[in-house]
């Protein structure tokens, strides 16, 4: 959207950086308020429309970057923004919003929805390691020696898990619906309005950050594989971010944390389901550390969700700190 601009001009990638900033926060300021208020016009729980509506808006540039990078041959950008993406959103925003106050834990995360993200993350590591696995030759790519390859066969596997999981979640919505007579909603159009109007910002703004501070890393010598793990990953999380942190603020806890899950689980069935039916996807072994990372943190952050009725204002202060040590080793390796 954005690739007019001269990567070597400092000044422009600066002001896309900001304004692209402006648009991602008020753009979710409005998106939450009319996600919430379709919630209750239809009395569908906050978490539910977290998992669905909201997860769906926020994982738009996460999509929009996978695909494109897997039509265009670059895989490593491909793999490396989901699963930077999906650490982000684990630690960051989940930590982030604990540390802001205690995050409380619907059931249906703790019973359905994580563990849906723990499967997926594993499906994504055993595909990771199939070359290891059936001890086929170790061929080597541009950045590394190749462990496993996402097929066309697997991506298919992952998008009809991604309907069955986002089926089974409407079902959920339908038997949870309980309208509150008391509730006076705004009219349809305008929660509607808000949702698209909220998205379209989200989107753009994050498609400028990512844009500009993509240009910005290239500019300081960061490899491509580093920038998907870090500048794209993040860039691309920040709609999760900002959309959980003011659906916090606003009391909508269910929401944040729907948010951040759902995202999670959209980016690995939906968008590396997606890329890989287009284009299958070969994995490095660098990659294939990375997801066996994010799988070990998803075990120990399910057990911060499980341990009681809320994450704690440490549990997210550990949760920042895990983050904050994979980004360093991450950037020396």
């Amino acid at each position: 959207m954005f690739e007019w601009i001269d990567s070597g001009s400092l000044l422009l990638n600066l002001i896309l950086l900001i304004v692209g900033f402006i648009a991602l926060i008020k753009g979710a300021d409005v998106f939450v308020d009319g996600a919430a208020s379709l919630a209750k016009r239809f009395g569908v729980p906050g978490v539910i429309i977290g998992l669905t509506v909201v997860a769906m808006g926020t994982s738009a540039p996460e999509l929009a970057v996978s695909v494109s990078a897997g039509l265009s041959g670059s895989n490593e950008i491909a793999v490396s923004n989901v699963i930077g993406s999906n650490l982000f959103n684990l630690l960051m925003v989940l930590g982030i919003c604990a540390l802001m106050k205690p995050l409380p834990v619907d059931q249906g995360i703790k019973k359905r929805d994580y563990p849906i993200c723990l499967i997926g993350t594993a499906a994504l590591l055993f595909f990771a390691a199939t070359r290891i696995l059936f001890g086929q030759k170790p061929d080597m790519s541009d950045t590394g020696a190749l462990s496993g390859d996402l097929s066309r066969i697997g991506g298919i596997l992952f998008l009809l898990a991604f309907v069955g999981y986002l089926l089974y979640t409407i079902h959920i919505a339908k038997k949870s619906s309980e309208k509150d007579e008391n509730y006076k909603p705004e009219p349809l159009y305008k929660s509607i309005l808000f949702i698209v109007i909220g998205a379209a910002c989200i989107v753009i703004g994050g498609d400028g950050v990512v844009t500009s501070a993509k240009n910005l890393a290239m500019m300081w010598g960061m490899s491509e594989t580093l920038v998907g793990l870090t500048i794209v990953a993040i860039g691309t999380s920040l709609p999760e971010l900002v959309t959980s942190i003011v659906a916090s603020r606003k009391g909508e806890n269910g929401m944040a944390i729907g948010n951040a899950i759902g995202s999670n689980i959209f980016n690995l069935l939906l968008i590396l389901g997606t890329s890989s039916t287009l284009h299958p996807i070969p994995i490095t072994v660098a990659s294939f550390f990375d997801i066996a990372i994010l799988l070990g943190l998803s075990i120990v952050s399910y057990f911060f969700v499980c341990t009681g009725k809320r994450v704690n204002r440490i549990e997210g202060g550990a949760m920042v700190m895990a983050y904050a040590a994979y980004t360093v080793y991450a950037i020396l390796r």
